[in-house]
Order: structure tokens, then sequence, then C-alpha cells
């Protein structure tokens, strides 16, 4: 699908503030309520807006101990596959995972709040799937850029 200049702009917008108003984005491109709104919705429709989300602050909720695990299976099996995504989908502490070429099969990205609470989930959980075969574990020092906004 085509996006002009417009519908780009909307974009930007809704990432940069989710909760910004049809009337205000109607006046920052001058356009009329009814133009803006029937952009937004067509990009909903189309499943270029997937969902509105609230961005917490890890910090706040005390979770702001970031880790990356890559995750090697036991084997490349396709039931040890599905079975490993279905368990991952469970824990809380999973922000995302991505299966992955290369010497990993995946990367997890784990919010805990402190290091002692990674090593829990780590071993009382995660490693708890017998068909993990090993988990290496990367630690944030400090987040430069975290960006959910993409130029269309």
């Amino acid at each position: 699908m085509n996006y002009d200049s417009i519908d780009q702009e909307i974009l930007w917008i809704l990432q940069t503030d989710s909760k910004t108003t049809t009337k205000q984005m109607a006046h920052q491109l001058g356009l009329s309520n009814t133009a803006v709104y029937e952009r937004v919705r067509k990009l909903e429709r189309t499943g270029v807006i997937k969902q509105y989300v609230a961005l917490v602050d890890f910090e706040k909720i005390d979770k702001s101990f970031i880790a990356f695990c890559q995750i090697k299976l036991v084997q490349h099996r396709h039931d040890l596959v599905k079975k490993f995504e279905k368990e991952v989908l469970q824990f809380d502490e999973v922000l995302e995972c991505y299966n992955v070429s290369g010497e990993y099969d995946y990367i997890l990205k784990v919010a805990v709040k402190n290091m002692k609470a990674y090593r829990e989930f780590l071993n009382n959980k995660l490693t708890m799937l017998d068909y993990i075969g090993s988990a290496y574990s990367t630690f944030i020092i400090n987040e430069v850029k975290n960006s959910v906004q993409i130029r269309v």
C-alpha cells in the first residue's frame, strides 16, 4: 500500500503521542477533522496501525534490570520450536522474543528488578524447559537509544 506524505505525518504524530486528538492533528496538518479521522481509520483497518499502547518507565515500576538472553535449543525439531515459542509467551519477564539466524536460535529481552530476580527467572523458569541446550546472558549497562518510532 502506498502512503502519501500526510499519511506518513499522521503515523509520525501518533507514534510520538498516540493520545493526539484528530482535532489537534487536523490543525497541525491544515486538514479537516473528517479528513484526518478517515485517514487514521484507513491506517487502522489496513493494519498499519496495529494497536495503541502506553510506554511505561521501567525504573518507576522497579523493572529496570534489562538482559538479553541468547538461547540455543537442544534440537531444531519443529515440535520443540513450537513448544518453546508457546512457553516463552507465558513468561511475563520476557518483553521480546526473536527467532534468529546465527549462533543462537532465539534472543529474548528480559526485564526484572535486579540480578537476583534475573537469576531466579533463569534458574526457575527458563532453564527448567528441558529442550533448552544453553542460555547466554548480556546485561544492559546504559541505554543509548530505545525508540518505537519509524519513518514510513
